[in-house]
């Protein structure tokens, strides 16, 4: 017998659930999940110039940052309890293949430096796409009006290594293009960055929740969609297999995104990979709490430790956040 079942045989009024949840304290006692700071990562955008903070309407409390500006908020961040962020660029200097991304002077290139010699200690994750800076927005090369999967791995692969050329901890590509966690893990060893590790994108849903992240990055596709490499929101098995693909061919982490729509996917991936798990709670679930909250609708503060709470009880190790700083100094209060 199911010893939850044998526990609850005897029934009311001998058995009183409501017993352990008397007193605070009690509660934080038998508490099952538990959220730190220690789990948080924090995305920030970068661009270029110094001295410029441009605030994202659409993500209140965020902002396109230059190099010096956004490693200032790093070390605050650092400082509140967040032991990493999560690098975007964003750039006016777009072409056809997104040659920008390789820059060794790019906007993340820079603002990974900025960061390294102001707090060494802070994890830095590089996201590591094209879409950003492309021309068309599209995540890879496009030829005869079709992303070309294998044309787009070698320059993903440049991409990932300038970033560990600057100082990136770890690369995460976000993608969805078939190998190139397998490229990116053969040109960085081939450069000497073994240490660097990969987080992979490796479910990664064509959302309609991405809408003020594409309005923070410029990054929007300015034809056709991404659904021919994301995956379709009505499927879950598919992304185990996806990610059965990327731990084969290297990947160190792996992560579900979006976070909060996708906890089941969460759960499934959770018990089949003894992997860490990162889950990004996304742009758009992010600014769905804001707008109510700003409306008072609900508790921001309440709700999104809420949200976070259920990230991880699904089964994420890491939580990639928009809330990653308020959320480690609410965590220090909760009681």
């Amino acid at each position: 017998m199911d010893p939850t079942i044998a526990d609850s045989q005897a029934g009311f009024p001998v058995v009183r659930p409501r017993r352990m949840r008397r007193t605070a304290t009690l509660r934080r006692m038998v508490r099952e999940t538990r959220i730190s700071a220690d789990q948080l990562i924090l995305p920030m955008f970068a661009i270029g110039g110094a001295g410029r903070e441009e605030p994202i309407p659409s993500m209140p409390g965020h902002a396109r940052m230059s190099p010096d500006v956004l490693a200032v908020r790093a070390v605050r961040a650092y400082e509140a309890g967040v032991p990493a962020v999560l690098l975007f660029g964003v750039t006016d200097h777009k072409d056809e293949v997104g040659s920008q991304s390789c820059n060794p002077n790019g906007e993340v290139q820079q603002a990974v430096a900025a960061i390294k010699l102001l707090v060494p200690e802070m994890v830095v994750v590089t996201d590591v796409c094209l879409c950003e800076y492309t021309s068309h927005g599209q995540c890879g090369v496009v030829r005869d009006g079709d992303v070309d999967n294998d044309a787009t791995l070698d320059l993903l692969a440049r991409a990932a290594l300038s970033h560990a050329d600057a100082g990136a901890d770890v690369v995460a590509p976000s993608d969805m293009m078939d190998g190139r966690v397998g490229a990116i893990r053969r040109t960085l060893d081939a450069h000497g960055h073994e240490g660097v590790a990969i987080l992979s994108y490796a479910a990664k849903y064509a959302s309609a929740f991405y809408g003020p992240f594409r309005d923070a990055a410029g990054s929007a596709p300015s034809f056709g969609d991404r659904r021919g490499y994301q995956m379709d929101p009505a499927n879950g098995r598919e992304a185990l297999r996806e990610v059965a693909l990327d731990i084969r061919e290297g990947a160190d982490m792996v992560m579900v995104k979006p976070a909060a729509a996708y906890l089941d996917v969460i759960g499934d991936v959770r018990r089949m990979t003894t992997l860490p798990i990162a889950a990004y709670h996304v742009s758009g679930e992010f600014s769905m709490i804001k707008a109510a909250a700003e409306r008072g609708w609900l508790d921001e503060r309440t709700a999104a430790l809420e949200i976070l709470t259920a990230i991880t009880r699904a089964g994420a190790d890491l939580v990639i956040t928009y809330y990653a700083e308020d959320a480690a100094g609410w965590l220090k209060e909760t009681v």
